[in-house]
């Protein structure tokens, strides 16, 4: 389904591009071609972004061991240096024309031209921004959202064309104006989109992805989940890697540890409703862990139950079982 989406886009941006251009041409207006080169960036991403999707959603091989998904981040890195440097083209243009000021013509024309253009820019990007959170695509996501940027940016593009034709150009200037002060909102868009893909091509951490699985777990855990720690979870594409390390009773079988590792897996599936991966080290539990340990049947306590630690982001991202009054070691024995 991303492709198809993505492909919908991408021919999309093609026409859209060519219609602005129209535009440009039969008004010479500076404020027009801002939108028309914003437009460039849209065809660009477009048909990199479905290029990105195909290669993201490849399984993973000897050469890409967790897959091919962090190709997502690279091309909404791209687009957000592409959406930088049409802003800057755009403040170029517009202060040249200040300084040579230019006849516009047909601007009727190209109102009309424009806002049909914005209009199907917002309903695509609505869509693809839609279809983007349904199937975790950081791509169809950050298409959606520029597509509705540039829509919103052509709303006000607008009222720069409708002030033209009210003053039937005597006020020239407001061409250049209007198109400097959208090429600076241009700009900030591509430095939001180029940061995220930065911060994903990093492994910086998804909050708010990481809560939600937490949340998830807290909600659901079992008894015989003594402690939680070390957890990280990382979006590549459509493919989430949840890694962790478990403590469980450390009389346990292989085969129950197995069982709760099973049991974990399938409670995270069933909420987030996509592909994910697992990696989760088992440890036994100790002594001074015996009064977080909520198992009634405990046939080895040592210490009577008192309190479930809460999970939260800062306490399960450290290296380190919970229990001890000093900080706890990861790897005690008996």
């Amino acid at each position: 389904m991303p492709v198809k989406t993505q492909r919908y886009i991408a021919i999309l941006s093609v026409v859209l591009f060519l219609a602005k251009m129209l535009a440009w041409k039969l008004t010479h207006s500076v404020t027009v071609l801002t939108d028309a080169l914003e437009s460039i960036v849209n065809m660009i991403a477009g048909f990199l972004g479905l290029f990105s999707i195909i290669l993201a959603n490849m399984p993973r091989d000897t050469n890409h061991p967790y897959g091919h998904g962090k190709a997502e981040f690279l091309s909404s890195a791209v687009e957000g240096t592409l959406i930088v440097i049409a802003g800057v083209v755009v403040i170029y243009e517009a202060i040249q024309h200040l300084i040579v000021p230019h006849t516009l013509e047909k601007l009727d024309l190209g109102f009309v031209i424009v806002a049909t253009c914005g209009g199907i820019n917002f309903l695509a990007g609505k869509y693809a921004e839609g279809k983007g959170k349904k199937s975790n695509s950081m791509i169809l996501i950050s298409a959606g959202k520029h597509l509705q940027t540039d829509a919103y940016s052509t709303v006000a593009i607008l009222i720069g064309l409708a002030l033209l034709l009210l003053t039937h150009n005597r006020w020239i200037w407001l061409d250049s104006a209007v198109a400097i002060c959208f090429a600076v909102i241009i700009m900030l868009t591509g430095y939001k989109v180029l940061r995220k893909s930065i911060s994903g091509i990093m492994d910086e951490m998804d909050t708010v992805l990481l809560k939600e699985v937490i949340k998830v777990i807290q909600e659901n855990r079992r008894s015989q989940w003594v402690d939680l720690h070390n957890l990280r979870v990382i979006q590549y594409g459509s493919l989430m890697h949840v890694d962790a390390h478990m403590t469980l009773p450390w009389y346990f079988k292989v085969v129950d540890a197995d069982r709760e590792v099973h049991e974990l897996e399938a409670l995270i599936k069933s909420h987030f409703k996509n592909q994910v991966e697992l990696f989760i080290h088992i440890d036994g539990c100790m002594p001074y862990q015996c009064k977080l340990c909520a198992l009634t049947d405990c046939p080895e306590r040592k210490d009577a139950f008192q309190q479930q630690l809460e999970w939260t982001i800062d306490n399960l991202w450290a290296n380190a079982k919970h229990g001890k009054e000093k900080e706890p070691i990861a790897d005690q024995a008996w």
